[in-house]
Parts: structure tokens; sequence; C-alpha cells
């Protein structure tokens, strides 16, 4: 099965390194020196990486046969894929391939039906589960532990308990004012 690691971002230098968003929990394993990665587009690559390393806190790869900055320039936003046996589970207890999470069944703690996961979208702050409800409309859930309380694989469900508004249309209004603030206020006329 064939999973996105990352993505080529701008040059960096001249000797044909890039930036690369990653993708992957384990880039230590995913995006090492001597790895074969597929491309998307396909006319891209395949793509072995040289070396990589990391500068200011972002990852840079530099691929074989990409010596220059025009070559590594002509590489930005194509997504790089590795072949992942399907039955190989991700080291973390709580951490979840992509493809794992795709169509699970979305509902509340209460048993009430949400939709279905029909897309993953990582997002540099979090990642966020688009689910299709029964009616053809979506909702993005975010997964984090406060909303996302369960994965079972084995039922193919994700049990969420989402705050108000969340779902549905019973957002609760906080206001940062004090209501008696606002009533002081109004009648003051000693300006």
């Amino acid at each position: 099965m064939q999973l996105v690691v990352a993505r080529i971002g701008r040059a960096h230098g001249i000797k044909g390194e890039v930036t690369v968003e990653v993708r992957t929990d384990e880039p230590e394993l995913r995006l090492a020196p001597g790895a074969v990665l597929a491309t998307e587009p396909a006319s891209a690559g395949p793509l072995t990486i040289e070396t990589g390393r990391v500068h200011s806190g972002r990852l840079l790869l530099r691929f074989e046969g990409v010596s220059d900055r025009n070559a590594a320039e002509a590489l930005r936003n194509t997504l790089l894929i590795a072949e992942v046996d399907p039955d190989e589970l991700p080291e973390g207890e709580d951490e979840y391939y992509d493809h794992q999470l795709m169509d699970l069944d979305v509902v509340t703690k209460d048993g009430v039906e949400v939709g279905r996961i029909t897309e993953i979208s990582h997002l540099p702050t979090q990642d966020l589960f688009v689910v299709e409800r029964p009616d053809g409309t979506e909702v993005m859930i975010p997964f984090v532990e406060e909303i996302v309380t369960e994965i079972d694989l084995e039922e193919q469900r994700a049990v969420i308990d989402p705050p108000p508004g969340l779902i549905d249309d019973r957002a609760e209004i906080a206001s940062s004012r004090d209501d008696s603030a606002r009533n002081d206020s109004a009648g003051d006329d000693s300006a």
C-alpha cells in the first residue's frame, strides 16, 4: 500500500536541497538516506534520498541526480509516497495510518450516528477528520483526544464527544463582558 509521507517545498541553497513538509510520524524511517520514494506526479520520480538534515526546524532533503537549485525547484509541490505493508502498524499505541481511519463510522459517545470519515486533512496545528453525514453534507472534526475519545478498529468506528456547535447548531455564545458591567456603564453619563 502507498502512503504520502511528505510534500516537497521550495529549494534551499544552490546544491539541490529542498524543504519538505513531513506527513508521517516516522520521518526517520520513511525519509532516511537510501529510501526510494514514488512521486505524485509520477513523472517526477521515483526519487532516492541522498542526504537529509534539519535546518532551523525544517527537514531538508537532497535526492540523487538533483544537484542544483533549478532541478530542486522543479520538484516543488511533488508528493513523496512510500510503499508500506498494509498490515504494518505505527509504533505508538494511539497512532494510526490514514488508511486505518478512512471509512470509519463516526458516532457520539451517546451512540448517535454522525457519519463516515471520507478524508483526513493534515494541517500544521492538528489533523481533521472530514466526515460525510447521512444527508451528504460534511463536517470537520478535530482529531484531538478531547473530542475523539475512542478509535475502535475492530468495530470500525470513531467515538466523539463534540463540544456544542461542532456538529449541530447549538453553539453556546460566551461574552467576554459581564452583564452588570454593561448595565452600569450604560447609565453613566459623566463624560
